[in-house]
């Protein structure tokens, strides 16, 4: 039997990590206990995907705490080396969230995965595993770059060097501002190298831009563009926060997400880390995502406008993703902007219909 056990198995990462893998032949054990429901409220549940993951053959769920290390090893200790592959995919996803209660934040992101790591390295220590890390991790350093205002977005200074295809994996992480939830990331995504590289474990992180589709329950504090799509679906008033609104982000289909981990699965090496996210291939400003949902939807948002940015969030951000790209040249893009805005907003408008 070969297994995958994927944490986080009801968010947008793990469902279709969890899907992609029953599909190619792996059983799959989801590991989820909806915090995501107590982190931002009951719209943000993802209890509706655990109900669908529940109906696939192959899948089987368990609703536990990756914090509980012995409800952790206990699973683990269940299944041993058939696990051929860990996607740790749960986390406390949000800047603003990490602030009111940051012992949960830390816990969560970075004990939890340590408790996941030793898990899989007493029982299970030949398998792949792929941790959602975060582009958070660099801190505020890419805001102190030379950036060009535009109309509708920022840029960074076309002579500068990570102009043409945006931030490598070799950029600095120290000396910056990274929000709490930031910091508790870094530790998560250096204990995993530090499995890969101390111990020979088939580790890989991946820094995460905006990771997003249709499956996304999205909120205000986490889910950008499944948040302003729902809002402008349903004429909910949508918040810009700062820098005019040109705040710019690469936005990748979780579908080419999941293909990703996939193949990191079928070939991996320790202590891998890689910048994946929508690149210079997928991205868009905050206004720039507005004027989409609008065309999409045939109205114009109910939008306003707050000075104060959130702390330690990037104004322009690209990943480079040519690293990930030279070592799984066979891993292409199948979504760009247009063609993820537009499943975003089938998505958000089925389940309009259905509630």
């Amino acid at each position: 039997m070969s297994i995958a056990i994927v944490t986080g198995s009801g968010g947008l990462v793990g469902s279709e990590t969890t899907r992609l893998f029953l599909e190619r032949g792996l059983d799959v054990v989801g590991i989820d206990n909806d915090m995501r429901g107590t982190f931002f409220g009951p719209e943000a549940s993802t209890s509706w995907q655990v109900d669908l993951l529940a109906t696939q053959p192959g899948y089987t769920h368990q609703n536990a705490d990756i914090r509980d290390a012995q409800a952790i090893t206990n699973i683990f200790a269940r299944y041993g080396r058939d696990i051929e592959a860990v996607i740790h995919c749960a986390a406390q996803p949000s800047h603003d969230w990490a602030v009111k209660d940051p012992v949960a934040d830390f816990t969560i992101n970075a004990n939890g995965t340590q408790t996941l790591l030793e898990a899989t390295r007493q029982h299970a220590p030949d398998a792949a595993f792929i941790f959602v890390s975060t582009n958070k991790v660099y801190g505020d350093r890419p805001n102190h770059l030379p950036l060009i205002e535009q109309e509708t977005r920022y840029e960074l200074a076309p002579d500068h060097q990570w102009a043409e295809r945006g931030f490598p994996e070799d950029m600095p992480i120290d000396a910056c501002l990274h929000s709490l939830f930031g910091a508790s990331k870094v530790a998560a995504d250096v204990l995993v190298q530090e499995y890969g590289r101390y111990f020979g474990m088939r580790t890989a992180c991946f820094r995460g831009g905006c990771l997003t589709g249709p499956g996304h329950s999205g909120a205000q504090l986490h889910g950008f563009l499944a948040y302003l799509m729902r809002c402008a679906v349903t004429g909910r008033p949508y918040t810009v926060f700062g820098y005019k609104g040109k705040q710019v982000r690469d936005n990748i289909h979780v579908r080419d997400v999941a293909n990703a981990f996939w193949h990191v699965f079928q070939r991996p090496t320790p202590g891998a880390v890689y910048n994946l996210g929508g690149g210079r291939h997928s991205n868009c400003s905050m206004l720039e995502a507005i004027a989409m949902a609008e065309s999409l939807t045939g109205r114009p948002m109910n939008t306003s406008y707050a000075e104060d940015n959130r702390i330690g969030d990037h104004i322009w951000w690209i990943s480079d993703v040519s690293k990930f790209q030279a070592a799984y040249p066979e891993w292409h893009y199948q979504y760009d902007i247009k063609t993820l805005m537009e499943d975003i907003h089938e998505g958000v408008t089925a389940r309009m219909e259905t509630t």
